[in-house]
């Protein structure tokens, strides 16, 4: 019985450490940005990234557990060295946003208590290393992010009720949306970037390699995990969005600096205001434990050595992260625009995957990939690469 209730934990546990490592700092800021610049219009964002996100982690998830070989590992079978580029992209893509995540924090314990931001970035910091100090940290990690993850879709709702925002308009624009489509193609991808590019496309896929959920045997546990992690993060997404679209259709324009702060803070006074620092601390320190986790399981099997001291190698790599965000203070936009870019990753990343699910000799002969999978895959590498060409343009422009 003890182990079954393990096993469901770990697959729950998957889909929050995916979902909680989407749902950072610069979630809420891309989230409150774009609702602020597009109004209800940015429902058609969020419908569209969840139909894309959904494929994508679909797509990766499934032939990495098959298989039971990680992203890099993927990548060196399919040509010696590539597995190598993308630990090098993810790693690095990671390390920026978990310094984000890291500043993140510190900005919610200064919400929240007061507390000064040098102080709070130990402090968030401090707490994220606890989680791996454990003697069984993965399932300390399971459970961290659950209840954190189950406090911010609490608290943001509360403030849902206190601001009434237009749920019947926000319906009808997620559908037709009044703003031009061409117009939303850099929120949409940056929003992609930010909940499947980078670290987070693996973060889930990864957890469940590490708790033995691979094979075909398993393939109906990933598929739900899967499906649950995305569901989560849409919740928050959706739950977000008409929290601070409530705010925006009175006519109220946020704060550039901290559009999202002030959008609780007009919804919901000084209690909405420190409502948000709870959100952003959760949301920051659980980013923390994922993108840490999950940077880490891309250099495992690169090196014994790491294999052998992987806890000791995560601490490091969120002391690293913490000393750099105490020392050069909080760049302005980074995590916005690091969700952009991850997005430009996304098309490699998923475009690998596709490829593996055709090779015998990393899937094995007896599976098939879908055929609806593989198709919608195809497609959404090429919108994603088509959009970050097109983005890359107006991306300046677009955070100015």
């Amino acid at each position: 019985m003890d182990k079954k209730k393990s096993n469901r934990g770990a697959l729950l546990g998957a889909a929050f450490i995916m979902a909680t490592s989407a749902i950072g700092p610069g979630f809420l800021t891309q989230t409150a940005k774009f609702t602020n610049d597009f109004g209800a219009s940015f429902g058609f964002v969020i419908l569209s990234s969840i139909v894309l996100a959904l494929i994508v982690q679909l797509n990766v998830w499934r032939v990495l557990t098959v298989s039971n070989f990680r992203g890099q590992d993927v990548g060196n079978k399919l040509l010696p060295g590539l597995g190598y580029f993308l630990a090098f992209l993810i790693v690095l893509g990671g390390l920026v946003f978990n310094i984000g995540n890291v500043g993140g924090g510190a900005l919610g314990f200064n919400t929240l208590l007061g507390i000064p931001t040098t102080i709070g970035c130990f402090l968030a910091g401090g707490l994220a290393i606890l989680i791996f100090l454990f003697k069984d940290a993965m399932a300390a990690m399971d459970k961290f992010t659950k209840i954190l993850g189950a406090l911010m879709i609490a608290v943001i709702f509360i403030v849902i009720l206190m601001v009434q925002p237009p749920v019947g308009m926000a319906l009808k624009e997620t559908i037709a949306p009044s703003s031009g489509i061409t117009s939303l193609f850099s929120p949409i991808l940056t929003l992609l970037g930010g909940t499947v590019g980078g670290y987070i496309t693996y973060a889930g896929a990864h957890r469940l390699i590490d708790a033995g959920y691979t094979g075909l045997d398993n393939l109906n546990h990933v598929k739900r995990s899967a499906v649950m992690g995305i569901s989560i993060a849409t919740i928050v997404r959706v739950f977000l969005f008409l929290a601070i679209l409530g705010v925006v259709v009175k006519g109220v324009t946020l704060d550039p600096s901290n559009p999202a702060a002030d959008a609780f803070k007009q919804g919901a006074g000084e209690l909405g205001y420190r409502f948000f620092g709870l959100v952003l601390l959760s949301a920051a320190v659980t980013s923390i434990v994922g993108a840490a986790y999950t940077s880490v399981s891309f250099l495992k099997t690169l090196h014994p050595l790491i294999q052998k001291n992987d806890k000791l190698v995560t601490i490091c790599f969120i002391i690293l992260s913490t000393l750099v965000m105490a020392l050069i203070g909080q760049p302005a936009n980074l995590l916005v625009i690091a969700g952009a870019l991850n997005g430009l990753i996304l098309p490699i990343t998923l475009g690998v995957c596709l490829i593996a699910s055709q090779k015998t000799s990393i899937m094995g002969e007896t599976y098939r990939h879908p055929k609806w999978l593989l198709v919608t895959g195809i497609i959404v590498v090429i919108i994603t690469a088509y959009l970050g060409m097109t983005s890359l343009s107006n991306l300046g422009q677009l955070f100015a």
